[in-house]
């Protein structure tokens, strides 16, 4: 079953999901990140590619040639999912897809309605039955 955490309360959810792709990075694991649109998949892979001075996290879209050797996926649409080990859910509904994963994570901003659309896919998760983490990302 899906294992399934909030991380709520981030300021910058771009710069939060780098931060928990460099740490999966470094140990062996694949990310798919869902993102609103294109504009957010540029702006994410962007940060990726240039989130160190001296490294970067290999990023690709689904589409891409190199897309089977990237550890991370940056896709708006979900329709060519390549991976199922760890989903970033940046949108504001839930993946229809996130159960074929090993782990789900959704970032919550701190903007009202955010929270709003957080609490209707957290009240979805427990009504399937999934143990829901919750993390507060401004306490750490």
């Amino acid at each position: 079953m899906t294992r399934i955490e909030f991380y709520f309360n981030v300021a910058d959810k771009l710069a939060k999901a780098t931060e928990l792709c460099e740490r999966a990075v470094a140990k062996g694991r694949q990310l798919t990140l869902f993102t609103q649109n294109d504009a957010m998949s540029s702006s994410l892979q962007q940060k990726l590619w240039q989130h160190s001075p001296t490294s970067f996290l290999p990023s690709a879209y689904p589409l891409d040639e190199i897309s089977a050797h990237a550890p991370i996926i940056v896709d708006a649409a979900g329709t060519h999912l390549i991976q199922d080990d760890i989903l970033i859910n940046l949108k504001t509904e839930h993946p229809p897809f996130f159960s074929r994963f090993r782990y789900l994570v959704e970032l919550v901003g701190n903007d009202e309605d955010d929270k709003v659309a957080a609490r209707q896919r957290y009240k979805f998760y427990r009504d399937r039955g999934y143990q829901v983490k919750s993390t507060d990302a401004a306490a750490g």
